[in-house]
């Protein structure tokens, strides 16, 4: 899926050796890396969230665990 834009994107790098530095590439680099996030979350998707999920119970468990409790 984004072997075009890795080849592109390689020769653009090859085409402009010094100019890559000064933001040549840039737009295939940019293409470059959504076409990663894009599988990345095709792939991964679901359980991304799920992970999410759990990390934001985890954290409010910590949170009711170090607060002072409360005497009556």
């Amino acid at each position: 899926m984004c072997q075009e834009i890795i080849e592109e994107f390689q020769k653009c790098h090859t085409d402009h050796p010094y100019a890559k530095f000064f933001d040549e590439c840039t737009d295939w680099k940019i293409k470059f890396d959504q076409c990663f996030r894009l599988q990345y979350f095709s792939f991964f998707g679901t359980e991304t969230c799920e992970r999410k999920e759990n990390l934001e119970e985890r954290k409010r468990s910590k949170e009711r665990l170090q607060a002072p409790e409360k005497k009556p």
